[in-house]
């Protein structure tokens, strides 16, 4: 089988900025505690306190200083376990306010701030790394900045000031989230409203985080594994100062996470390729003829809610936006846990992810009715742990629409095989090794193979 690609790279780090309406609820420091578990991961930017509609006329910077201040208490034992985890003063600099203003009250003359006034700064860096803004409140501050850009520098400077932002909002929680879509249309833009219902978005994908109290019976996940019970015992008690920041879950737990879950260097995130699916959920390029619950109409192509058909705990087949991230959630729960784990034991005593491999590369081809086997070979775990391995069919993803049904052979070992399906043109099948290892907690790493079949005759 030839191939066509070689491994997949580990590039340069992630810049990533937070905006977050924290204390509005528990849910935003929740996030903040899980995200500063990963910041070795990335190069953090920014950490701005802002608006939402649940937090009109405050924001709180001082709470977002008291988790950073519990991470510095914690960070000597992150770096016995992975390195990469930033000084503690330089976090508290990235922490800034924006205006304490509901939505579009916040943009225009007059509504710089330290927040808005960041945001530029940070994107106008000689570094052609991209930013990544996920947004967990309104999104005043980063329509200020833009608004701003856009009055002082020419059609061409804002082209190239915008072309460098990439944003992930939880829901439309203001109302310059429409403003931004309509006035910058090119702007890279994730969003999932969803059906405003008493309050709430009842049908978002990020609620699939954890499931909440609108929705209806079983979601086909674990839902211990989100329990304050679980919480209580895995994050909170006896895991150090940053452990104690992780608040009871009141309505949702961590509902803004997933806006930087797929941010996670894990094998399977691909950010820039939302439509590929990952921890942080799966989402499809919308146009405006195919979807119409949006809170204003949509002028614009952006990312938004899609559906995967995921087989749940129960042997029943639920097929939904949430299940985009309810189907890994043993994943991204027990990897929170072994972190949090990395806070206050040593090396030797905590879990540490598998290294996935693939004994070919990331990207091949074959023609309709050839072998294609699979390997794992060259996958390793830092503990010594045994390892399993799993072979997914992602069939949502690929362009060939029978993928689902694709039958893997040995697709629980080290070495799996298919026959490539009949084709008339060609066709891609996105298939994700998931490896996990036998500590405790157990964790698992991902590799993605993207496979392109050609009809017979033209390969």
């Amino acid at each position: 089988m030839p191939v066509i690609s070689q491994g997949q790279a580990t590039g340069p780090k992630l810049r990533v900025l937070v905006l977050t309406d924290i204390e509005n609820e528990p849910d935003d420091a929740q996030s903040l505690v899980r995200f500063l578990t990963y910041c070795n991961q990335w190069d953090v930017e920014g950490l701005i306190a802002t608006t939402s509609v649940h937090q009109q006329n405050r924001v709180a910077p001082e709470r977002i200083r008291r988790i950073v201040e519990a991470y510095g208490k914690v960070r000597n034992n992150l770096l016995l376990h992975e390195k990469g985890y930033p000084e503690t003063e330089y976090l508290v600099s990235r922490i800034k306010p924006s205006v304490p203003k509901y939505g579009m009250n916040a943009v225009g003359p007059g509504n710089d701030s330290e927040g808005s006034e960041h945001i530029i700064a940070v994107v106008d860096k000689k570094d052609d790394r991209p930013v990544w803004i996920p947004v967990w409140g309104g999104a005043n501050c980063l329509a200020q900045a833009l608004w701003k850009v856009r009055q002082t520098r020419s059609p061409e400077e804002v082209d190239k000031f915008v072309a460098k932002i990439r944003v992930y909002t939880i829901s439309d929680q203001d109302d310059t989230g429409p403003w931004l879509r309509k006035t910058f249309p090119s702007l890279f833009y994730i969003v999932s409203p969803g059906f405003h219902n008493r309050g709430g978005y009842h049908y978002s994908t990020w609620r699939g985080i954890s499931g909440d109290s609108f929705t209806r019976g079983f979601d086909g996940a674990d839902s211990n594994l989100v329990s304050n019970a679980w919480l209580d015992q895995n994050i909170r008690r006896n895991h150090g100062p940053l452990g104690a920041e992780h608040p009871h879950t009141e309505y949702i737990m961590e509902g803004d996470t997933p806006s930087f879950f797929f941010l996670i260097s894990n094998g399977l995130n691909d950010p820039e390729h939302p439509n590929y699916g990952g921890w942080g959920g799966r989402y499809e390029l919308y146009t405006p003829r195919t979807r119409k619950w949006f809170l204003e109409p949509e002028t614009r192509p952006i990312w938004t809610d899609t559906e995967d058909e995921v087989l749940g705990i129960d042997g029943a087949w639920h097929n939904s936006n949430k299940a985009t991230i309810w189907r890994w959630r043993q994943a991204y729960q027990h990897d929170f846990a072994a972190r949090m784990d990395w806070c206050i034991k040593p090396y030797k005593e905590a879990n540490h992810p598998p290294v996935a491999k693939l004994g070919h590369a990331n990207q091949l081809q074959a023609k309709s009715g050839e072998n294609v086997v699979l390997s794992a070979e060259g996958s390793t775990d830092p503990d010594g742990n045994e390892l399993t391995y799993e072979w997914i069919c992602y069939g949502e993803v690929g362009t060939y629409e029978g993928s689902r049904p694709l039958t893997i052979a040995s697709k629980n070992s080290l070495k799996a095989s298919f026959k490539a399906p009949k084709v008339d043109k060609p066709e891609t099948i996105h298939f994700i090794l998931a490896v996990t290892d036998k500590g405790i907690p157990a964790l698992t790493r991902y590799q993605r193979v993207i496979l392109t079949v050609y009809p017979e005759k033209n390969l």
